[in-house]
């Protein structure tokens, strides 16, 4: 017999961080966990602003006596509440700065945690945050989310069984345009504080978007990288943040990989884009046209794999991030619920006592936040530098 969320036999029951009036991706985190009817949003805590969060509440249906004014409000009573009340997890969809305290004070009260990336402010967080996981037994999952992406995870299942050969070269891009003129003036919300290094950290779009070109690369690949030189670059004038960057990383194979990213190309939307060259053959795959990929070989017809769960060559991960036939088309929330979908497996399993994995996770965890975040820093800092060649190994990477 089917049941919800395994020998758990409920839905899981999630607290949201964020999410308000005027917000994005609250309301994508809200939609993509509740995709396949394992979990249900009973609590919030939508906004810094205890009016607007309450105001903002009834959007998401959730009930008056849990919409709360402050996170620090939401962690507290529901810890307080009997097991069979309270929330299993919290969701954070917050700007950068509020992501460590937030994460730390549901972890130190017990609760899962599912964050947005990047997943700290900075590096000394995000090390912080890993011994806090670590000394603790919550799952922690980071939405990466173009790692759910079907394609996305056949590509790393075959690159990592070694039908592309030894990976020598990866091209990885994401291309925006939407900041192209000084929108953070206007009082748009979103542009307001990505641009604000009060709020985003070090970087600006390098931030906000390289660390998930990086993040693919690194995802698709598993290789592990040695060091990075990189030059960031604002371009629009009186903005404080980077807006276009581009960064040369040397792999431990010896591999050479390029992470470009930008905010200023004029229409461009989320064109994140990457290639991989291996020995053997080569992959590309483009997230806005999520549901194929090219695979070449020299000398012989071009491959285009499909979405396609029932085809003789979709892989086992590739199967099980699938939910509707080929021909209809999945993207981006689909992908995000994936990061949801198998983090809630290890959820169900700690809530039943049964043991579950923590750093080898199919879903980006706590251990590829501190890699985002080395990846950061090490770029403004080479940056800063003129370009100067970096480590980049953290001892916490995975491939």
């Amino acid at each position: 017999m089917e049941t919800t969320n395994g020998a758990l036999n409920r839905k899981l029951r999630m607290g949201l961080v964020g999410g308000g009036s005027g917000a994005f991706i609250g309301r994508v985190h809200a939609t993509a966990a509740v995709l396949d009817n394992r979990a249900e949003i009973v609590a919030g805590a939508l906004s810094s602003n205890p009016e607007k969060a309450k105001a903002s509440a009834p959007s998401y249906a959730i009930p008056d006596d849990r919409a709360y004014g402050s996170y620090q409000e939401m962690i507290e009573t529901e810890a307080s509440l009997p097991e069979d009340k309270r929330i299993d997890f919290v969701s954070i969809a917050t700007p950068n700065h509020t992501h460590f305290d937030v994460a730390k004070t549901a972890i130190e009260n017990g609760f899962n945690v599912v964050c947005d990336k990047p997943m700290t402010f900075d590096l000394a967080q995000a090390e912080e945050l890993v011994k806090l996981v670590e000394a603790s037994d919550v799952v922690f999952a980071l939405t990466h989310n173009y790692t759910g992406n079907p394609l996305v995870r056949q590509a790393r299942e075959m690159i990592l069984a070694g039908e592309l050969g030894e990976i020598q070269a990866i091209r990885s891009s994401y291309i925006q345009g939407w900041l192209r003129t000084r929108l953070e003036t206007s009082g748009q919300k979103q542009s307001a504080w990505r641009t604000d290094p009060s709020k985003s950290g070090a970087a600006g779009a390098f931030g906000d978007i390289g660390t998930h070109a990086y993040n693919l690369a690194r995802y698709m690949t598993g290789l592990i990288p040695e060091e990075v030189s990189c030059h960031l670059k604002v371009f629009e004038e009186g903005r404080q943040l980077d807006d276009y960057g581009h960064a040369v990383i040397r792999f431990e194979n010896g591999g050479l990989g390029t992470v470009t990213a930008s905010q200023i190309s004029h229409g461009r939307e989320n064109d994140l884009f990457i290639e991989i060259d291996g020995t053997k053959g080569a992959l590309q795959w483009r997230q806005e046209e999520p549901n194929a990929m090219i695979f070449r070989q020299n000398g012989k017809p071009h491959q285009i794999y499909t979405r396609d769960p029932n085809a003789p060559h979709a892989t086992e991960m590739h199967k099980a991030a699938c939910r509707i036939p080929a021909g209809h088309p999945e993207g981006y929330l689909e992908a995000f619920a994936n990061v949801y979908r198998f983090a809630f497996d290890a959820m169900a399993k700690r809530a039943t006592g049964e043991e579950f994995e923590k750093r080898e996770t199919i879903y980006p965890n706590v251990y590829d936040g501190v890699d985002g975040m080395n990846f950061i820093q090490q770029c403004v800092a080479s940056s800063s530098e003129g370009g100067a060649w970096l480590p980049l190994k953290h001892p916490a990477a995975r491939r």
